[in-house]
């Protein structure tokens, strides 16, 4: 199938089936003529990368664990691979840290949104904050 027809299966757009093929995502045959050729296996692999994606994982790291999954059809309980899961704990271990991130920025925004007088929140730096945490500055 030509890109257009996986771009309609897997409700993908063109660009971004072309970004895969340039990350190394996705390995289209090409034609005499330069068109690239999909197969039924491409389907799923794009299906599984538009997962991982909304998983928060980068492409990067995507492409060093794609290789590890399952085909389709087998039926693992899950990833197996040593690295893939250790590389799939350390993705987790990251999106944890930013949560607890976002959590205290948002706890931040609350108590100054709280505040009786919220500019003095803002212009007094708080005990042990650095420069690059308080809230920004609007004009």
């Amino acid at each position: 199938m030509r890109i257009g027809e996986l771009a309609r299966r897997t409700g993908v757009s063109t660009r971004a089936l072309r970004y895969y093929e340039e990350q190394g995502l996705l390995s289209p045959e090409r034609r005499p003529s330069g068109y690239r050729e999909y197969g039924e296996g491409d389907v799923r692999t794009v299906h599984g990368i538009r997962t991982l994606l909304a998983a928060g994982l980068n492409s990067t790291v995507i492409a060093e664990i794609l290789p590890g999954l399952p085909a389709a059809g087998e039926r693992r309980a899950g990833p197996t691979c040593p690295e893939l899961l250790a590389g799939l704990a350390a993705e987790r271990d990251r999106i944890t840290e930013a949560i607890r991130e976002l959590d205290a920025a948002r706890g931040l925004l609350d108590t100054i949104m709280a505040a009786a007088a919220p500019s003095e929140l803002i212009t007094t730096p708080r005990p042990g904050a650095s420069s690059a945490r308080r809230a920004p500055r609007r004009s």
